[in-house]
């Protein structure tokens, strides 16, 4: 998996997956605790699960503070523009409208089938 791909979506949301995948392999590892090899590679992967959801919480609380920090650094017409919206949203779009971007709503140009609806309305 590729670390962009790992670390984007809700990092809480895949930080529980893994803590909880940790726990049964954990669980697991304690049913096969007879068998010396199955049992070291039981707690070898509940030990990498467990390493990280706890890696993932930590990013998730980090990516948190640090999206607090930059709200209260925006200025107040930044944060009254976009009270009425929501904020991740109301930001990307007043971002992209400021600086001209993919998001900033301009009409696309219209296709031929437009066009020729356009001449025979």
């Amino acid at each position: 998996m590729a670390l962009q791909q790992f670390l984007s979506g809700d990092p809480s949301k895949q930080s529980t997956l893994y803590l909880a995948i940790g726990i049964i392999s954990l669980v697991k590892a304690i049913a096969v605790r007879n068998d010396p090899n199955r049992f070291r590679r039981e707690l070898l992967d509940a030990g990498l699960f467990l390493g990280v959801g706890i890696v993932l919480r930590r990013y998730s609380t980090l990516k948190e503070e640090k999206r607090a920090e930059i709200k209260s650094g925006l200025p107040d017409w930044a944060t009254t523009r976009t009270a009425s919206t929501d904020s991740e949203t109301g930001l990307a779009t007043l971002a992209n409208r400021l600086t001209g971007g993919p998001g900033s709503e301009q009409e696309p140009e219209p296709t031929l089938r437009d066009r020729a609806r356009g001449v025979v309305s």
